[in-house]
């Protein structure tokens, strides 16, 4: 019989691999390096922790979760439109559950601590002065620390086109493709957007806060070179493996919502940022799946609000 290797040894050994890298500031860029600056080396890092406040699942029973997120690495620009990257994250999903006035399958700890891994290789190239394309393979490990990590990897790439009109707006299609856990691959239709509506307004899709996953669409408005705010949302779907040792062994959770934010961005200098970030989580669905993804059960849960710190620095 093959032995198992536990999820969390994978991430201890890689997260203290990267221990140097975070060192010298390096960050995983989630979206295609930007068209400026200088041919050569860059670094960066980002992330940021957020908390979820109680959310009501049914019978009086409640959940809530504290968020961690890192990104570290590194891009090579060649010219103003051609890069390449290395990125390395993770991330952790701290669930604590209170029992209502029955047992349920969502009141009785079905999951607790879920990490993630992620590296990704994100590539800009320029086909002319205005048309530029990008691909950003990933590979993904999403699980308990217990789980078995063969068990946790999903993978998918990212790609499109964008055609800048001007200094002020670039815009495209693309489409992600990603394979899930136990489930077909999901194919998104996505659309690039980097809008600068006026000198202090601008609309973009990418990540909004740091400590989440998956795209959104977001407004900044820049008062001044030190302060900004600004206002978005996303559909997000976290969904992982379980331990071999719980109550429903090699088995699948999900946790999906649809997050509304807020920010305020204070920048040290245009390669350091602090923000201050809040929202609500809407529409928010707690799924269980046994191994072959057979549902178990699934509840809906209230609208949540949350409140957390992200930063990022650049070098």
């Amino acid at each position: 019989m093959t032995p198992k290797t536990s999820f969390m040894a994978v991430v201890i050994t890689l997260m203290a691999c990267s221990l140097p890298i975070t060192a010298a500031g390096q960050s995983k860029p989630e979206s295609p390096p930007p068209m400026q600056g200088p041919a050569g080396w860059s670094y960066f890092t980002r992330g940021g922790a957020v908390y979820q406040f109680d959310a009501d699942i049914e019978d009086d029973a409640t959940f809530n979760v504290t968020r961690f997120n890192l990104e570290v690495g590194a891009g090579y620009r060649w010219n103003r439109q051609d890069s390449v990257g290395l990125a390395l994250g993770y991330t952790y999903n701290g669930y604590s559950f209170s029992s209502g006035k029955e047992p349920g399958p969502f009141a009785d700890k079905p999951w607790d601590d879920i990490h993630s891994l992620s590296i990704g290789v994100p590539m800009r190239f320029g086909l002319n002065s205005d048309w530029s394309t990008f691909f950003i393979p990933s590979v993904r490990f999403t699980g308990d620390g217990d789980a078995d990590v063969g068990d946790t990897m999903t993978g998918g790439l990212l790609g499109g086109f964008a055609y800048r009109f001007g200094d002020r707006l670039t815009i495209g299609p693309g489409i992600g493709v990603f394979s899930q856990l136990e489930e077909s691959a999901t194919v998104i239709p996505i659309l690039i957007v980097d809008w600068k509506i006026t000198d202090k307004l601008s609309l973009e899709t990418g990540r909004g806060q740091a400590a989440t996953l998956g795209p959104g669409l977001t407004l900044n408005y820049r008062a001044n070179e030190r302060w900004s705010v600004a206002v978005g949302g996303r559909y997000e779907k976290l969904r992982f493996r379980l331990d071999s040792n719980g109550g429903n062994p090699d088995g699948i959770g999900e946790d999906s919502s649809i997050p509304l934010f807020a920010s305020v961005t204070h920048r040290f200098n245009p390669k350091s940022s602090l923000s201050l970030v809040g929202g609500v989580e809407l529409g928010g669905e707690l799924r269980q799946e046994d191994e072959d993804g057979n549902r178990i059960a699934s509840e809906n849960y209230d609208a949540a609000p949350f409140l957390g710190l992200t930063f990022g620095v650049s070098f």
